[in-house]
C-alpha cells in the first residue's frame, strides 16, 4: 500500500472553484483500479494552500493514474487555477 501527498497553492479568489474540479477528480480516482481512499484538506493557517491524500494498493495503480488521459485532461482545467505547480510525494510502508 502506499500514500500519495499531492500539495497545490490556488490562487486567490479561486477556492470555491478549484473546491469543485478537485471533488472531481478524486470521484474519478476512486473509479481506478487499486484506488483506496482519498481525503481533500486544506491548511488552517493558509486556505490556498490545499492538499490531496490518496491511498492506492500499488505504485503501479497510483501511476496508471498519474499518467492517464483522463487525469491530463481534468489537471489542464485545474491548472489554471494553481499559483504553482502540483508537489507530488509518493509514501510507502
Amino acid at each position: 500500500m502506499i500514500r500519495v501527498l499531492i500539495e497545490r497553492h490556488i490562487a486567490d479568489e479561486l477556492g470555491p472553484h478549484y473546491d469543485k474540479l478537485s471533488r472531481e477528480i478524486l470521484q474519478r480516482a476512486m473509479h481506478t483500479p487499486g484506488f483506496i481512499s482519498g481525503e481533500v484538506m486544506h491548511n488552517a493557517d493558509d486556505p490556498n494552500h490545499r492538499l490531496v491524500l490518496a491511498t492506492y494498493r500499488t505504485l503501479n495503480d497510483w501511476e496508471r493514474w498519474y499518467n492517464s488521459a483522463e487525469r491530463r485532461d481534468m489537471l489542464q482545467t485545474l491548472g489554471p487555477l494553481l499559483e504553482s505547480d502540483e508537489k507530488i510525494t509518493v509514501f510507502e510502508h
